[in-house]
């Protein structure tokens, strides 16, 4: 026995020292000063903390404080700092040691960031609502304080979610949820593309785990077939770059599998029907940096004589950035193929910012960042804004924060031709509101281009806009519909809460006063009687109203209280005795449905159809059926609710009540039929409509419930409801329609009258 664990020891020993000899060399390979003796001090001292601790795959725990270290340092470039504060990570959380040991062995530096991990660390979002906020707060609030805080912890979830496969099928929807509602945006706004592309990519993974391996087959099977476009493509364009003198090389993009995915779900189309899964990278290293910009615009010249350009698909990164420092000259192409491809062209440097961000060239400031240091320190600067205004609504909070995290960017100009960087879609009102709080509070109009147009207005890329204000003008309630970015939708309702409040105290004291010099008491019984009187919902929208002079107390109001009160008071004298105990029945009652099925979190729940009639409800905002990706969910009734794990209110449950989420498993066979609504699209003629009845009802056999169909300009389109057993019966159904003669598209959509663009 003691020679087994000897061996095993000794196994274990070899494997952490490998590790660690990697990541030095990985670093001593580095730009960074070559500070190995601290790092060596900070692997000894966590590996020694961390002894005996294996993770849930049966590895020795040290092995991912390593690995973080290694994501820290190879795929973001951080140095010693960084990898130092990677490796003691988890020491604080997870063993006997303080901040302070690390301060007195490592530095205040070191310290500080691990001291940011560990308020942060167990995931952003707890079990409650207000927790999840306030650890989100706490993340963006390190931002502030050190960038390389939430450097390291998108480098911490990257590896977790590369090890997700030791972990219980719920926890894995909890913690790919999360990673897509918030980690892969917030490495996208760092400007981390290689890493955002990972994280999405792995929790598709593990939510759509058929659909992934699809996708990848596809991918591998057309890759030959995309090698000989690439080629072709670009040997021409090798020529001239060769006769220009540059030093360049060329590679290939292929579109990830999530947005591949995405895409298919987004434009409902298959996978055969996406058009962009190749792009062609231009990676060249300019002659001196002046004239970087130049040789972009240079290239595009060259390349455009070759192949016809897209007219309406130049993306000009390289003169405006993005937001996250991304630069480029995007163009699209015409192949000889008769294929729209897209080439990019970046400069070396552009392209280490494109991968890596800005983590590897950012200048630490006394470990702050100024608004001067470009659109990341306004954007830090309006996180900043956001969070000194209190949340009432912590599920509000981070859809607010999100809003701004994966937004597409247009570019818009003052009235001085100033350019400004907004999100896409976004309004009149956004733009009045990122100017200064005090123009979006007084504004009453914009002229966009010199027209008038309504605060609702969508702005478009090259606009400019001139914000009308009025002294008189407030805040109206209906601006937090139409706003769109962060910092106005957290502005507008900060300034509503605040007036409410005003005008709630202003209606009490109006209602006091009322009250006194009409001899009445300030009861209870006599608020409700004037919340009666007037149709209010509770005291406090009374108040309220009473403060906005909506509501004028009188002689009604004096009548009302004169009425003697109901005397049919017996209830209050009951001793409601069980009342008590309600929170030991909630207690036991946790792990039960209202229809008493016992949950074991660790088990797979089994939906067969005497389940699903009598202990599950198929949530009606998806419908999902057999076949389907699908997870349970309990909700605060303890009933279990199945959605489709991409459905937008999955992926919100699954970032925000990660807890209560449970994996699921169809098991209905034949036995049940659910409706599904699908969309047909092709070229009208006689007849067609008895073709499409033909193969759904005579040759498949298949009920139809509704149907519409319309025809315009010679094109039709139409929508089927059908009740079918699973996902296979729609896939049959779709191919079999897909050999109707005329028939261009047929494609799944959740809801029977949803607008399809395609």
């Amino acid at each position: 026995m003691t020679d087994e664990k000897l061996t095993q020891e000794q196994t274990d020993e070899r494997i952490i020292t490998q590790a660690f000899e990697e990541l030095l060399e990985r670093y001593l390979e580095s730009r960074h000063r070559k500070k190995v003796e601290i790092i060596t001090k900070a692997f000894n001292f966590a590996k020694q903390a961390h002894k005996g601790v294996r993770r849930r795959s049966g590895e020795p725990y040290i092995l991912h404080p390593i690995a973080v270290a290694r994501i820290a340092c190879c795929e973001i470039g951080l140095g010693s700092t960084s990898i130092c504060a990677a490796l003691l990570h988890d020491v604080v959380e997870d063993t006997d040691y303080t901040v302070e040991d690390i301060e007195n062995l490592f530095g205040e530096k070191i310290a500080m960031i691990v001291d940011g991990l560990t308020k942060i660390s167990g995931g952003i979002f707890g079990d409650r609502a207000s927790a999840q906020a306030e650890n989100f707060k706490k993340l963006l609030l390190t931002m502030n304080d050190d960038i390389r805080v939430i450097l390291i912890k998108i480098s911490d979830r990257l590896h977790n979610m590369r090890t997700l496969g030791s972990m219980l099928p719920s926890k894995q929807y909890k913690i790919a949820g999360e990673t897509l509602y918030i980690y892969a945006p917030l490495a996208n706004r760092l400007g981390l593309n290689k890493i955002k592309t990972e994280l999405e990519d792995l929790s598709f993974k593990y939510e759509h785990p058929d659909t992934y391996n699809i996708i990848q087959h596809k991918l591998e099977s057309t890759q030959e077939e995309r090698d000989n476009i690439f080629t072709e493509f670009t040997s021409p364009i090798k020529d001239q770059l060769d006769k220009m003198g540059l030093k360049y090389r060329i590679q290939a993009r292929i579109k990830s599998p999530y947005s591949i995915w995405n895409k298919m779900q987004t434009k409902h189309i298959t996978f055969e029907d996406i058009y962009d899964i190749l792009a062609v990278r231009i990676i060249f290293e300019p002659e001196n940096m002046s004239k970087e910009a130049i040789d972009c615009f240079n290239i595009y010249v060259a390349i455009s004589s070759i192949y016809k350009p897209h007219p309406d698909r130049l993306r000009d990164w390289v003169n405006h950035p993005k937001a996250n420092g991304y630069q480029a000259l995007h163009i699209t192409l015409m192949s000889n193929r008769g294929q729209w491809i897209e080439v990019q062209i970046r400069s070396e440097r552009m392209n280490d910012i494109a991968e890596q961000g800005f983590a590897a060239h950012w200048k630490y400031k006394e470990g702050k960042f100024s608004e001067d240091e470009g659109e990341l320190g306004k954007w830090l600067h309006t996180i900043k804004e956001i969070l000194d205004d209190p949340q009432p609504d912590a599920l509000d909070f981070l859809d607010t924060i999100k809003l701004n995290l994966f937004a597409s960017e247009i570019f818009v100009f003052t009235p001085k031709g100033e350019i400004k960087t907004m999100p896409q879609n976004c309004t009149a009102l956004d733009f009045a509101f990122s100017i200064h709080t005090f123009l979006g509070s007084h504004c009453i109009g914009a002229k966009v281009n010199h027209k008038l147009v309504p605060l609702s207005h969508k702005l478009q890329s090259g606009d400019q806009v001139e914000i009308l204000t009025s002294k008189s003008q407030k805040i109206q309630t209906d601006w937090v519909n139409f706003a769109t970015t962060a910092k106005a939708k957290a502005k507008i309702q900060s300034i509503l809460r605040r007036e409410r409040k005003e005008s709630q105290l202003k209606g009490e004291e109006l209602i006091l006063k009322f009250l006194q010099d009409n001899k009445f008491t300030n009861s209870d019984d006599n608020i409700d009687k004037l919340c009666k009187l007037h149709h209010v919902k509770s005291s406090d929208e009374l108040y309220i109203q009473i403060g906005n002079n909506v509501i004028r107390l009188g002689e009604n109001d004096i009548n009302e209280l004169k009425e003697k009160p109901v005397t049919n008071n017996w209830k209050k004298f009951i001793p409601f005795s069980f009342v008590g105990n309600s929170k030991s029945k909630n207690k036991s009652q946790e792990q039960k449905t209202a229809n008493n099925l016992e949950i074991d979190k660790k088990k797979i729940l089994k939906l067969t159809p005497d389940a699903i009639q009598k202990n599950f409800i198929i949530a009606d905002c998806c419908k999902p059926i057999p076949g389907d990706d699908v997870l349970g969910y309990i909700d605060d009734n303890n009933r279990i609710i199945i959605h489709k794990v991409h459905c937008p209110i999955a992926a919100q449950l699954k970032s925000s009540f990660g807890n209560r989420l449970l994996a699921v498993q169809w098991e209905t066979g034949k036995a049940l039929n659910f409706p599904v609504n699908l969309y047909v699209k092709g070229i009208d003629g006689i007849g067609i409509l008895n073709k499409v009845t033909e193969v759904i009802s005579g040759q498949l056999n298949v009920n139809i419930h509704k149907l519409h169909i319309e025809s315009n300009d010679g094109i039709f389109e139409g929508r089927i409801q059908l009740f079918v057993h699973d996902v296979d019966d729609v896939n049959t159904i779709c191919n079999n329609m897909k050999k109707i003669e005329n028939i261009k598209r047929v494609t799944r959509i959740e809801n029977f009258d949803d607008v399809v663009t395609i």
